[in-house]
């Protein structure tokens, strides 16, 4: 069968994201996704590859629609924004990794251009979190120990819903602002490594948190409570298209609609593709598979 995989860059489809143009794999005349013969063996997954969500289910729905005959192409994009204006133009076919919560300002933005596909995990949350060796437990007490953590929450990227709900409501629900926190725009990448670190020196640490995520697995850590309820939103997670591509797909729509994970079963595979095979996800995926081989309902196309 074939198993043709071409995965492109992420600054190249923010240049042509901006531009509003459309990308190859959107054209009619080579059977790209808008119609024409060979439309329904090809398709295009966005995802930001540092956000191991969206890199983690790629590959899992790579896995799958290669086995079955379809062409499947990544681009890989550097931030929320030009991702969901690329989703919602048809630059690329689906986002497999959509945050019902966090995201949801973009996801109204678009309202019309986007089509929910399917919620494959229900019920992920976001928080802030210290080392469990950290002898604080609450939000409420943050305040009261601005120099403990050098007045610093250290988050991730900037375009992040998560980081837009920490700075919009949890800094004011807390009094953080006052009291000398600075929420600081990082990267997952850069954040879970300044984390590795204060663990490996018993420091304390404040960063910005969230499951489902291998981390919580991975990493001596605690969620700290929320009294205010800040952020007592919880999310799922969405395969994402843009509109008319489960009409133009059904067979695809329909098998993404069946597809469902809990927090062990996807924290599992995001470790294994993720981290354990971060060179080669898509071995991660298969290794994932062999020893999961009933999670995932078949796909035949």
């Amino acid at each position: 069968m074939s198993n043709h995989r071409t995965i492109r860059r992420g600054t190249a489809l923010a240049a042509v994201a901006a531009l509003g143009l459309t990308l190859a794999a959107c054209g009619t005349d080579d059977g790209g996704s808008e119609g024409g013969e060979g439309a329904d063996k090809k398709v295009t997954l966005g995802y930001i590859p540092s956000w191991t969500d969206g890199l983690t289910m790629a590959y899992l729905l790579d896995n799958q629609l290669s086995a079955a005959g379809y062409e499947v192409e990544h681009e890989e994009i550097s931030e929320a924004g030009v991702l969901y204006t690329a989703l919602s133009e048809g630059d690329v076919d689906l986002y497999p990794s959509a945050w019902s919560g966090l995201h949801s300002s973009y996801i109204e933005q678009y309202g019309d251009d986007l089509e929910n596909l399917g919620d494959f995990y229900e019920g992920g949350k976001k928080f802030l979190a210290v080392p469990e060796y950290t002898d604080i437990d609450s939000l409420a007490e943050l305040p009261d120990n601005v120099d403990k953590f050098d007045g610093t929450i250290t988050g991730i990227e900037p375009s992040a819903g998560l980081m837009e709900d920490t700075k919009d409501l949890a800094v004011p629900a807390y009094g953080l602002d006052e009291a000398g926190y600075t929420l600081q725009d990082s990267s997952t990448s850069a954040m879970l490594t300044a984390l590795g670190e204060a663990i490996d020196n018993k420091e304390d640490i404040l960063v910005t948190m969230w499951t489902p995520f291998w981390a919580n697995g991975s990493y001596p850590i605690k969620a700290l409570e929320d009294p205010e309820g800040a952020f007592s939103d919880v999310d799922n997670l969405q395969f994402m298209s843009h509109a008319g591509f489960g009409e133009d797909h059904p067979e695809v729509a329909d098998w993404l609609g069946q597809v469902k994970l809990t927090d062990e079963q996807y924290s599992s595979l995001e470790k294994a593709v993720a981290v354990d095979s971060a060179d080669d996800p898509a071995a991660g995926v298969e290794t994932w598979l062999k020893e999961n081989p009933d999670v995932i309902p078949a796909f035949e196309g």
